[in-house]
Parts: structure tokens; sequence; C-alpha cells
């Protein structure tokens, strides 16, 4: 399928939304959940896979829903077609706080690697599938960097990064050691490997965990200063842990609660 070419322009500071401006006659694949707003001339249509292929056999259907729940996301995705004559928009939010990255494929060799979360949306045309990692010690200690979607095709992608994002240009030879979670995306000539930290006290005690991602050029790396596992786990980790019991507060809460609701049910009975 030839690529739409898409003009877009990204709005915000921290939480961003792109706008994709649709030609009559263009698409937009977008994840699932991901849609902000579009005008009424754009029609919705959800998908199995990821929208790059003519959904025309039951087999390629599987196929395509297959990838996309492999990588951990939704088994279908949605295309906004711009069906009047005049331009349209269509735009996609940010599911946390972050940067929206455009990545230009056919200025990056035409495939991308990136995390399985933070595709937001493409041009239509764009396909996504499944990076494997294929040394064994990534499989076991990876973590997110394991299984990792691949973009191809030569137009735009539009890719979120949580908090800061930090770009690297990496040359040959030129080795770079980062948290597996910090991985935003990379371009297909660099090499990806699990590195060990070193030391028993470092990995017990660090708190940065047993295994880095190592990453060796020649390349282009992108880095996010939040990834969204880490901020979810902070989030755990500040949450009440009551467990089955209760504060005395809520404890209190529920016996009020309680009490009413057992005083308007004996004035059913009373009745």
């Amino acid at each position: 399928m030839a690529m739409d070419v898409v003009d877009y322009e990204i709005k915000g500071a921290e939480m961003q939304y792109v706008e994709v401006e649709l030609d009559p006659g263009e698409a937009a694949v977008g994840e699932a959940g991901s849609l902000m707003f579009m005008d009424a001339g754009v029609s919705m249509d959800t998908v199995f896979g990821d929208g790059s292929q003519p959904q025309g056999g039951l087999l390629g259907k599987l196929l395509g829903a297959g990838k996309r729940l492999v990588t951990g996301e939704s088994l279908f995705t949605t295309v906004y077609t711009n069906g009047s004559s005049a331009k349209q928009r269509v735009a996609f939010a940010a599911p946390y706080p972050g940067k929206i990255l455009a990545m230009d494929l056919r200025q990056l060799g035409g495939q991308l690697i990136c995390q399985r979360d933070s595709f937001l949306c493409a041009a239509r045309g764009v396909s996504l599938g499944i990076a494997f990692q294929r040394k064994l010690g990534v499989g076991f200690f990876g973590g997110e960097g394991f299984i990792m979607q691949k973009l191809d095709g030569d137009g735009l992608a539009f890719v979120h990064a949580g908090g800061t994002v930090a770009r690297r240009e990496l040359q040959a030879g030129q080795t770079l050691l980062v948290d597996t979670g910090c991985v935003v995306a990379y371009t297909s000539t660099v090499q990806f490997e699990i590195q060990y930290v070193g030391k028993i006290k470092t990995a017990l005690f660090g708190g940065e965990g047993l295994f880095f991602a190592r990453l060796a050029g020649p390349g282009t790396v992108w880095l996010q200063s939040l990834p969204f596992s880490r901020l979810a786990s902070r989030v755990f980790a500040a949450a009440p842990q009551t467990g089955g019991g209760r504060t005395e507060q809520a404890g209190l809460g529920g016996l009020a609660a309680g009490g009413v609701l057992g005083g308007i049910l004996g004035g059913d009975d009373d009745s």
C-alpha cells in the first residue's frame, strides 16, 4: 500500500497531542484509545491488526492481530479516513506526561525499533510488526526490551516518550549503557544486548536492577527520562497499603454508612 504523506503539528508542553492534517482520501492509523478529536469529515473504521494492509482475508487479519497481541497491544487499531472534498484534521493525545516524536521512516532507513507501548499513530501505509531480540540473555533478563515493535515504511510515525527525551547519535563501535525501560526507540543498525551490572553489591542495593541495555552503534537512539513502568511503580509505592484492614477513619466512615443504610432498610421494613 502506498504511503500517505500527511502534514502535522505537535502541540503542548508536558501533555502533548499531535494534529494530523488529511487531504481528501488520505488516512491515519491510531492506537486504540489515543483519539483526542476529529473533524466531521473524517470517518472511523476499527480493524484487526495495524491497518497497514488490506483486510481481504481471514488469515491476513489473524496474522496482523497476532503481531499486536504478542507485543502487548490491543488486537485492534482504528483507521481515520478523510472522505470529504476538503482538508480535515484528526488529533491523537499522549497517554501520560512526556513528548511526542515525529519519526520520518524514510530518513531512518525505512525501519524503526521502538518500545511496545510507545507507538501513538502513523500515516496509512506504515506497517507495525514484531522485533524479537534474538540473544538468549535478552529474552531472560531484558524486561521491556525483549519484545519490541518494528515500524516499517517510508512515511511518518509518531512515538510517545515519557518525561524528557534524549537523542544520541552513536558512531561505529560506540557503546551506551541504559536502563532497559528508558529505551524508547533506535534505528535498525543499532545492536541491542543485555549486560549484567557487574557487582553483586551494586546489583542488590543499587536500586537500578541487575541488568543494563547495551546499545552499540552505528545508529540513532532515543531515550526517555520517565518510563511508564517507573512512574507506575512510584505511584503504587506511595499509595496507602492497607491490605484487607481499614484505617480508623475509614472504619468509622464505614460504620456510619452502614448505620444510615440500616436505618433506611429498617424503615422500609416497618412500613
